[in-house]
């Protein structure tokens, strides 16, 4: 059984990958091997194939980037995009197309700076910051993931109640279990192709655009040319969409899902996850911005579908992704409704063990514990326990009778105000040359980063200004 840089077993119970990593070099020899990564098998056999392969090996080689865009459009976030969609009509669909680049720019960055240093970002935090901000930053995570959590459990329940009847409590129960069984028990490659196959479930937001009467002049319009208010209303709207889409937990789990993708490969400890070679970062990138694309496009038909059908039908308040799948049936017929609560429950099922998943990282390298999806249980029971315990406390969320739709607001909150220190934070670490060493940020990476900074810095500042009476 080989070891860590800081002397711990690595899992006997891991996979051939990590095995094969310590074949001796020579007799005797006890030197590691470098494997050869998927991203580097992959371009080779490029060279090899016809169109249609090319296109089966980078769907196959998509991983943490796609999985982090799908999971961005929540239950929460889907309620938000309606909202916008039914109460402010076509004029802030271009937020679709304008935070693309800001999402391209961070989560790029998140990826990147998980392969030069072979660490994720909340041990490069507390390794080069104070603990208190470690602490403050952590804690803050834990909370606005948990509560996220129990709202998106509970609009997935309500969504399987309407689609297939039964008590609201049964479904809560059973996705609840479902979701947290999956993620402490299935073996990590298993799981990562059940969340690979999960972001199909955003299709559901294709399909009713197309059984759902559309205005393309009003859309490509409202796309295409800026429309300002400075209304409060706009304004809170604008900054609640930023909230959703640009989400602290999304950094986290980029950064530790790429190091998985790299333990996967037989890249163990942080000194062989550095190795990173020019055809990795490339297949990186290719993963990051098919992840934001599919998020934004998934933003924009939602969006789309709420103006098209539910603003110019008089229906405009819509406090949740459900009530806008019930707003939907009298509007644009049964088969819109099913689609879209459909839609709520393959999302569901996908962001809520990301929102576990990411606050246990957080917790468990906060305080130096095993963790990781690819350990078992009895390997990281710190870790698995913290998967455990954000998820109950999502469930128990429900029970206590707090407003969805206010837990859905704090959350938003939360996030906005955890989001500019961690974005600060990541901007730091990415220029940093002790610790990227001659891979830091390029002009337009860092240009892009700090813009994101500098917006949802603003958003904050105008969120928490709309809370003071």
């Amino acid at each position: 059984m080989g070891t860590t840089e800081k002397g711990e077993q690595m899992p006997a119970t891991g996979t051939k990958t990590l095995q094969r990593k310590f074949r001796g070099r020579g007799k005797g020899s006890a030197q590691p091997i470098s494997p050869i990564s998927k991203e580097e098998k992959a371009e080779k056999k490029l060279q090899r194939v016809g169109p249609f392969g090319k296109l089966l090996l980078h769907l196959k080689l998509l991983g943490p980037g796609l999985i982090t865009g799908a999971s961005d459009d929540d239950p929460s976030g889907i309620g938000t995009y309606s909202q916008t969609g039914a109460t402010l009509g076509f004029t802030q669909l271009w937020t679709a197309l304008a935070s693309f680049p800001l999402m391209v720019a961070i989560q790029e960055i998140c990826a990147r700076i998980a392969l030069h240093t072979g660490n994720s970002l909340t041990e490069l935090i507390r390794k080069n910051f104070p603990k208190p901000v470690l602490y403050f930053c952590v804690a803050l995570l834990f909370l606005a993931n948990t509560v996220n959590l129990g709202a998106d459990l509970g609009a997935m329940a309500a969504a399987c109640q309407l689609v297939l009847g039964l008590p609201f409590l049964a479904w809560l129960a059973g996705i609840t279990v479902l979701s947290a069984v999956l993620q402490i028990f299935l073996d990590y490659q298993k799981y990562a192709r059940l969340l690979r196959l999960l972001t199909l479930s955003l299709l559901a937001y294709v399909l009713v655009v197309f059984v759902t009467p559309l205005d393309w002049r009003e859309l490509l319009r409202g796309t295409l040319v800026p429309s300002v208010s400075f209304k409060r209303e706009y304004l809170l709207n604008l900054v609640a969409i930023l909230g959703t889409t640009i989400s602290p937990y999304l950094f986290f789990w980029q950064t530790n899902q790429t190091i998985e993708e790299k333990i996967a490969d037989g890249k163990v400890t942080p000194a062989e996850r550095r190795e990173v070679t020019h055809v990795e970062l490339k297949w990186m990138r290719t993963d990051v911005v098919s992840g934001m694309l599919l998020s934004n496009l998934i933003m924009w038909f939602i969006m789309a579908t709420a103006a098209s059908s539910l603003f110019l039908h008089g229906v405009t308040k819509v406090e949740s992704a459900l009530e806008a799948a019930r707003a939907l049936e009298p509007v644009a017929g049964r088969l819109s409704s099913l689609v879209f609560a459909a839609g709520i429950v393959g999302t569901g099922l996908l962001a809520v063990p990301i929102l576990a998943g990411s606050a246990a990282y957080a917790v468990a390298e906060t305080f130096e514990l095993r963790k990781g999806l690819y350990r078992k249980l009895h390997e990281a029971p710190g870790f698995y326990a913290a998967v455990a315990v954000a998820t109950i406390a999502g469930f128990l969320m429900n029970l206590a009778g707090i407003n969805p739709i206010k837990a859905l607001y704090y959350s938003a909150v939360l996030n906005g105000v955890v989001a500019p220190p961690l974005l600060v934070m990541i901007m730091l670490i990415s220029r940093n040359p002790a610790i990227m060493r001659d891979k830091v940020n390029s002009r337009l990476s860092g240009a892009l980063g700090w813009a994101t900074t500098v917006v949802m810095t603003l958003a904050t500042l105008g969120l928490l200004a709309s809370l003071v009476p």
